[in-house]
């Protein structure tokens, strides 16, 4: 991929990758099988771990079909590979703004093709630069935004108290500790049962993030969708959108 032309975001619209482009026959099984798919999306998922939360959402796609990988998987692969060559020279940088801690989370509505699951995003910045992220798939179906949104507010929530225990333990405090969140619906039904009819279906594990907004261990703030970097953890992104998103979490080019 070293001669490859660079390409400006981690997974394109036109990828629509499901279990269907998966091999089939014997034949493609053993095609496929010369391809080193497990080591790149590794490598990939190495990368993604260490320095750029930029390729969480692309990488989490690539990795759900280790098992049986077709053309299609691999070609978006390589895209991957390519965003990276062309963005090889960015870095996280920390120092841009004030040592406080701050959230964001988001979630797509069954972006998942197959088991139509949908993704959570969060992202939490310190200093002006990334932290600590995750996308993944939730591990169960919802059946309303609004849901989908408040399960990944509950994710989120549990890495706060984590990261807020731990710079307690460092001599660091701060008033508030606050998770920006894009959905107002997911925030009201954290403080209160106003939507019991709608939601009594869900897992009572996520109404956890209730007794959290009681104790006011951490703080939901409304943030618009334009403005909040998980976006680019839950779904593909525009060029000019990631551009912002970068610039939120830190990534610079040198």
């Amino acid at each position: 991929m070293s001669d490859a032309k660079p390409v400006g975001v981690p997974l394109a619209n036109h990828f629509k990758l499901s279990k269907s482009s998966c091999p089939s026959s014997k034949k493609e099984i053993e095609e496929m099988s010369t391809i080193p798919y497990s080591s790149a999306v590794g490598s990939l998922m190495y990368a993604m771990v260490c320095t750029r939360p930029d390729i969480a959402h692309a990488v989490g796609v690539v990795s759900r079909f280790l098992s049986n990988p077709g053309k299609k998987h691999w070609e978006a692969v390589k895209w991957i590979l390519r965003y990276l060559k062309g963005t090889s020279n960015s870095s996280l940088c920390f120092g841009g703004a004030d040592p406080v801690l701050e959230g964001y989370t988001d979630s797509d509505m069954a972006g998942d093709p197959d088991g139509r699951k949908s993704t959570s995003g969060y992202l939490y910045t310190f200093a002006g630069g990334a932290v600590s992220w995750q996308s993944r798939l939730q591990k169960c179906v919802a059946l309303s935004t609004t849901e989908a949104e408040y399960i990944a507010v509950a994710e989120a929530g549990k890495e706060m108290l984590w990261l807020k225990r731990f710079l307690q333990e460092l001599g660091i405090n701060q008033t508030e500790y606050k998770i920006h969140c894009d959905s107002q619906s997911a925030i009201d039904l954290s403080k209160n049962s106003m939507y019991h009819s709608r939601t009594k279906h869900i897992d009572i594990r996520y109404h956890w993030i209730r007794e959290v907004m009681d104790q006011q261990l951490l703080k939901l703030v409304k943030i618009h969708t334009k403005e909040n970097p998980a976006d680019m953890l839950t779904k593909v992104v525009t060029q000019e959108k990631l551009k912002l998103c970068r610039d939120i979490v830190g990534i610079t080019f040198r």
